[in-house]
């Protein structure tokens, strides 16, 4: 009998097409409730998820001839790794599926705050012609900080390449990475030096609103922020009375505190008055959680699980 897998969550074809020509039986069930689900789980050794469905204890519960649980993309945190622990269930993810497509992001939004993008184009637009106004900034010479050295924050080092930057990084699990694109920093150094601090974290209890007001004061000189990760990793209100303050002079922020678990869409319910704050200012760039979210990245996302899978030789990274 085949080994079966079902797909929770859309994904690049590529993984079903590869894992039923490697002896799988794959199922789309993309369609089906969550209970629906759980109804059905019992029947499958693999499970292929994005972000929207849970691995809770519920979950786990009926996941009794689970092998394996498949996330395309990087965060895990929709998933208790202690209870799939316990059951010997493999985790596998895939952040060098969308690493290029992260950095890249990164990088745009920088520049386009930079150089006032956003702003300009709406002017000129309107027939406005303000070349002193929207007069714009330079990487050059500037020391760029990476908060969490992992795939992401290693593609963003890469693509600085040839802007004449200094390339620092903090990664509190990390040591000796150090090379000709990046310095390994303490995080006090990174405090110490940055002009431009870029977020590159998974989120856990640890990293929940790790950067805070406490945090932001630590910093010596006022910074930019860029925020690919997660929304949480960064506490709104406080990010809100630093721009204000000009302790934070701009921020290129993709993901937000308010988005929904799924990040499929904004929690109406939940967008207070600082959202709005950040709706309204210039030195603010927002995109709907769509840094690794590219045609390629689609692609490599899947691919790079169906490597993983078939070999099983991988184990989990962030």
């Amino acid at each position: 009998m085949k080994p079966k897998v079902i797909f929770i969550d859309s994904v690049h074809p590529i993984l079903f097409e590869r894992l039923e020509k490697s002896g799988y039986e794959c199922h789309w069930r993309q369609e089906l409730s969550r209970d629906e689900v759980l109804s059905i789980l019992p029947n499958y050794q693999g499970a292929v998820i994005r972000s929207k469905f849970k691995f809770d204890a519920a979950v786990f519960e009926k996941s009794t001839h689970l092998k394996w649980i498949a996330r395309s993309g990087a965060g895990m945190e929709n998933i208790d790794h202690i209870l799939a622990a316990q059951k010997n269930i493999q985790l596998f993810n895939s952040p060098e599926g969308n690493r290029d497509a992260v950095a890249e992001h990164c990088l745009t939004t920088i520049l386009g705050l930079f150089n006032h993008l956003k702003r300009s184009d709406t002017e000129v637009r309107n027939a406005e012609w303000n070349r002193e106004k929207n007069r714009g900034l330079e990487l050059k010479g500037k020391t760029v900080g990476l908060l969490g050295y992992g795939f992401m924050g290693q593609a963003f080092a890469e693509r600085l390449i040839g802007f004449g930057v200094n390339t620092i990084a903090y990664d509190k699990y990390k040591t000796d990475y150090s090379s000709d694109i990046v310095q390994e920093v303490s995080l006090k150094q990174l405090q110490r030096q940055v002009d431009i601090l870029s977020i590159h974290l998974p989120l856990t209890e640890e990293t929940q609103f790790m950067v805070n007001a406490e945090f932001i004061q630590q910093f010596k000189k006022s910074f930019y922020l860029i925020n690919t990760a997660r929304g949480k990793n960064v506490e709104t209100q406080a990010l809100v009375d630093a721009l204000k303050s000009g302790k934070v002079k701009g921020a290129c922020l993709d993901v937000l505190e308010y988005e929904k678990t799924s990040f499929e869409a904004l929690k109406q319910e939940d967008l207070p008055e600082v959202f709005q704050y950040l709706s309204r200012s210039d030195k603010v760039i927002l995109t709907p959680h769509v840094a690794g979210w590219t045609q390629e990245s689609y692609f490599k996302l899947s691919d790079v699980l169906a490597d993983k899978i078939l070999t099983k030789s991988k184990p989990i990274s962030f």
